[in-house]
């Protein structure tokens, strides 16, 4: 019954998160703490990039480490857009982040942003994912440290120190809503017709090929959609926590997303979106351990890995997933 009527209203139980995420950042100052909105937006932020990498990862079978360049690339868009575009652009207005003409002009800012990350991603990945394994997963590490080097030593986006004072314009509604989005779009796009491709590259690529597959085309649009995501998710993340630096998008950023995704299984957005909420959430308690705080979350992901090989959800996530998506028959 339950899958029956997510079946039937998962489209509408979006609008109901995106209303959900409304209702909270509008009302938050009444309700919520500042440091619980903050954590809550983490966590959503997180769960997009989770869920955008589970497209390449999980989806296509693609092993990929720079998805903190992708984004560091959304990232630096937009608090260039909103520090150095938009004031000359529109020098009689002033971007505050949170009066109304900001958070509507914040949507074409995000978009903007995913853009740049999916053109980055269609430039490393059409050159790249024609490689596989260990080959493709050193080529995407390269990129990541390009995208690093590169920002630290262009002055014009402050370099080594970053950039500081971005305009906080994330709020629940934008974090959670995004979230929502990303989730039920890659829901809807791995269970299409064209979504079956990507399976088909993950289980077998030769025999995918030799069915008349195009398998490099597959792989390069997961990667450039989980690239735009990815893009989208780092603008949230600078006018969040409003101020970037190209040390805060290293490898080991890479490395935290992927972890995310591993242990809410592979291929299992349900799962997936439940263990970057549940690290979020681990990471922030364990502060009160002080220094010990990363022994302590090390430990514990080892712990998990070893007692829920299978994801957190295990095959639950993946019935689940196949009961409340599954395509009727005509």
């Amino acid at each position: 019954m339950i899958l029956g009527f997510i079946k039937l209203y998962s489209r509408f139980a979006l609008f109901v998160t995106i209303g959900i995420g409304w209702a909270l950042s509008y009302f938050s100052d009444q309700l919520l703490d500042p440091y619980y909105v903050q954590v809550l937006t983490l966590a959503a932020i997180y769960a997009t990039l989770a869920v955008s990498l589970n497209l390449v990862m999980g989806e296509t079978g693609q092993f990929s480490l720079c998805h903190a360049a992708f984004m560091a690339v959304g990232a630096y868009t937009s608090a260039s857009i909103t520090s150095y575009g938009l004031p000359s652009w529109f020098p009689d207005t002033q971007f505050t982040g949170t009066s109304f003409w900001s958070q509507v002009t914040f949507f074409p800012v995000l978009f903007a942003s995913g853009l740049a990350a999916g053109l980055a991603g269609w430039i490393v990945g059409v050159p790249s994912l024609r490689l596989q394994g260990d080959y493709l997963a050193l080529v995407t590490l390269g990129f990541g440290e390009i995208i690093r080097v590169v920002l630290q030593n262009t002055e014009a986006v402050g370099g080594a120190r970053g950039m500081e004072a971005v305009v906080p314009a994330t709020n629940l509604f934008w974090s959670i809503g995004t979230a929502a989005i990303v989730v039920y779009f890659s829901f809807s796009l791995v269970r299409s017709t064209y979504g079956k491709g990507f399976h088909a590259v993950r289980d077998d690529e030769l025999a995918a090929e030799s069915m008349g597959v195009n398998t490099t085309a597959y792989k390069v649009t997961a990667f450039v959609w989980g690239a735009f995501f990815s893009g989208i998710a780092g603008a949230l993340y600078a006018h969040s926590v409003e101020f970037i630096s190209p040390d805060g998008f290293t490898y080991l950023k890479s490395i935290e997303i992927l972890v995310m995704v591993v242990l809410g299984g592979m291929g299992q957005i349900g799962g997936v979106t439940l263990a970057a909420i549940f690290l979020t959430l681990l990471n922030e308690w364990l502060r009160q351990l002080g220094s010990y705080r990363m022994v302590a979350y090390s430990l514990m992901i080892i712990l998990l890995m070893i007692l829920r090989p299978q994801g957190l959800l295990g095959g639950i996530g993946k019935c689940f997933e196949q009961g409340a998506f599954r395509r009727r028959r005509t």
